[in-house]
C-alpha cells in the first residue's frame, strides 16, 4: 500500500502486488494529481494551479519513502509506505501537505533548530444504528477508569493495533463528552509524529467499523461538543539541547519568547491550515477548552498557546486545531509562525493571568471560514512564510469548502424554517 496524505490528512493511494512493486516501483509510481487538489468527496475541481480540467488531470509521481514502511495489523501481509509527491522533473510538489511541513522544518533547521512534536487527538465514536448514529457511551467519562464494555474492548484492541503498527502511544482515555476519546502519542521527531497520526486515523476507522462504530474526526461533531487536535512542540539545538528548557516561575528563554510572539503575530493569518472546514469554527466558543482569542499563558488551557512542561520537557501546546485538521498543515502553520518570531526578533504581549475568554485586548479567532479565508488569501505574512503557490492552493480549497456549504440547505435550516 503506497499512500500520500491528501489536503484533509487522509491517506490516499493504491494497493500494489508486492512482487511487481519490488521489481518495478520502489523508484516511484504515479497517481492522478487531483488527490492533492480536491475536496472531502474527491470532486475534480477547477481553479488549482497544480491540476484541473484545463490540464486534463494528469499524473504526478509518488516516490515511496522507505523509512516510513510498516506492517498494517488490520491487513495481514500488507506493508504501508508513505510517498513523496514529485513533479515530472523530480522536484517536490510544493503544495503537498507533507512537503509544506518539510519546508517549514527546513526553515527552522536553517535557523539552527530542530522541531520535536507530540500529538494529542480527540474524537467521538458513534454506534451505527439502523436509522441514526448515537454516541457509543452516553455520559461524560472524562478520566474515568470505569468504562462500558464497548469502550474497554475498543481501547484494548486499539492499543494492540498501534503497538503492532509501530506507533508509540502514551495513553488512551475517555474524554468530557458522550462517546469521546483521547489518544496521546509519544513525543519525537516532528515529521514522523504526523506520519504516525495519519496512519492512526486510518487504523481507527477500520477498527471502529469492525466494532460497529464510526469515528467522527470533526471539530464540533455535535452542538456544544468540541474535539481538538492539540499539538505539543519544542525546539532543540542541533546538538540536541532543549531550547525551551526552563522551570515554572522563571522567565521564558528568549527563543521561546520569540516563538510565542511569532505565533501570536502570524497564526491569525494562517487559519485555513489548522481550521480548514466550516465546522472548524463551531468549536471556538467561550469556556469550552477551545480558544476564542490568540493569547498565551502558563499552564492555561483557555489560551490558544499553553506553556507547559518542566525543565528540559518545557514546551508549547497549541490548542487551535480541531480534530478535522490535517496535522501536517497545522504543524506547518505553527512552525512557520515560530520561524517568523525568531527571524523578526518579536516580543510577546504579557501572559494571560485571568479568564482567557475575557481578554478583550487580544485578537479574536476568525468567526467563520469566510473571515479566515479573506485574511489568509490577502496576507503578506502568509505569502512570505508559505509561498504564493501554497497560499493560492489552500485558499482555493477553502473557497470550495465554503461554497459547498453556501449552496446546500441543512437539516437545521429546515427545522427552523418549516413551522
Amino acid at each position: 500500500m503506497v499512500a500520500v496524505p491528501d489536503l484533509l490528512g487522509r491517506l490516499q493511494g493504491k494497493i500494489f502486488n508486492a512482487p511487481v512493486f519490488l521489481e518495478r516501483m520502489t523508484g516511484g509510481t504515479e497517481m492522478c494529481a487531483y488527490v492533492l487538489a480536491t475536496d472531502v468527496d474527491m470532486t475534480p475541481l477547477d481553479g488549482f494551479g497544480l491540476t484541473g480540467w484545463d490540464r486534463g488531470f494528469g499524473d504526478l509521481r509518488v516516490q515511496p519513502d522507505l523509512d516510513t514502511v510498516r506492517m498494517l495489523p488490520h491487513r495481514p501481509q500488507t506493508a504501508l509506505l508513505i510517498g513523496t509527491a514529485l513533479h515530472d522533473d523530480g522536484t517536490p510538489v510544493e503544495v503537498a501537505p507533507r512537503h509544506v511541513l518539510e519546508a517549514q522544518l527546513q526553515r527552522l533547521r536553517d535557523l539552527g533548530y530542530l522541531v520535536k512534536a507530540g500529538v494529542e487527538s480527540e474524537f467521538v465514536l458513534y454506534t451505527d444504528g439502523p436509522t441514526d448514529r448515537q454516541p457509543a457511551w452516553p455520559d461524560n467519562l472524562d478520566y474515568s477508569l470505569q468504562h462500558p464494555p464497548i469502550a474497554n474492548d475498543f481501547f484494548r484492541q486499539l492499543a494492540d493495533t498501534l503497538n503492532e503498527a509501530g506507533i508509540v502511544h502514551e495513553a488512551i482515555k475517555t474524554e468530557g463528552a458522550a462517546g469521546q476519546a483521547e489518544v496521546t502519542f509519544a513525543y519525537g521527531q516532528a515529521l514522523k509524529a504526523c506520519d504516525d497520526y495519519a496512519v492512526f486515523r486510518h487504523l481507527v476507522r477500520d477498527l471502529a467499523a469492525r466494532h460497529g462504530m464510526t469515528p467522527a474526526f470533526m471539530a464540533a461533531p455535535q452542538t456544544g461538543v468540541g474535539s481538538g487536535l492539540h499539538l505539543h512542540l519544542s525546539l532543540w539545538t542541533e546538538n540536541d539541547k532543549p531550547a525551551f528548557a526552563h522551570h515554572r516561575g522563571e522567565d521564558l528563554p528568549p527563543v521561546m519568547e520569540r516563538a510565542v510572539a511569532g505565533m501570536l503575530s502570524a497564526l491569525p493569518h494562517l487559519a485555513p491550515l489548522y481550521a480548514p472546514c466550516v465546522n472548524s469554527f463551531k468549536r471556538y466558543w467561550p469556556h469550552s477548552f477551545a480558544p476564542t482569542r490568540f493569547n498565551w499563558g502558563h499552564d492555561h488551557r483557555g489560551c490558544a498557546i499553553r506553556v507547559t512542561g518542566h525543565g528540559s520537557g518545557a514546551h508549547l501546546e497549541v490548542r487551535l486545531a480541531g480534530a478535522d485538521a490535517n496535522a501536517y498543515l497545522a504543524l506547518a502553520a505553527y512552525t512557520a509562525a515560530i520561524a517568523h518570531g525568531i527571524e523578526e526578533g518579536l516580543t510577546p504581549r504579557p501572559a494571560c493571568d485571568g479568564d482567557a475568554y475575557e481578554e478583550l485586548d487580544s485578537v479574536p479567532v476568525p468567526a467563520d471560514l469566510g473571515e479566515a479565508l479573506i485574511r489568509f488569501a490577502d496576507s503578506t505574512i502568509a505569502r512570505r512564510l508559505l509561498g504564493k503557490e501554497v497560499v493560492r492552493h489552500y485558499a482555493r480549497a477553502a473557497r470550495a469548502e465554503f461554497a459547498w456549504y453556501r449552496r446546500h440547505v441543512t437539516d437545521l435550516e429546515r427545522e427552523r424554517g418549516i413551522r
